[in-house]
């Protein structure tokens, strides 16, 4: 389910916890995204929006240490470039 707020388009990275919500827009030609946190609002003040070619560094170095979470699976690209898409937002 995608739904759009005052804070732009956004995903459930956790369909079950609706108090995470990532946020997805097309800039500079590539797909961005930004991370809130309904329990933890510094997250959002914190951290920028992130290319999605950084989630994918970081999901190298993921792959080497094999701790942590898989980035890619919260900065999910196929649900980002479908809501763009069915958003109208090109580029996806």
């Amino acid at each position: 389910m995608d739904v759009k707020d005052q804070l732009g388009l956004y995903y459930y990275p956790n369909p079950a916890d609706k108090r995470v919500r990532m946020y997805v827009r097309h800039r500079y030609g590539q797909v961005e995204f930004r991370l809130w946190n309904g329990e933890h609002p510094q997250i959002w003040d914190g951290h920028d929006w992130v290319p999605y070619d950084a989630i994918v560094a970081a999901a190298e170095e993921y792959k080497k240490r094999k701790t942590g979470v898989d980035p890619l699976e919260m900065y999910d690209i196929h649900v980002a470039e479908r809501l763009l898409a069915d958003e109208g937002g090109a580029g996806a």
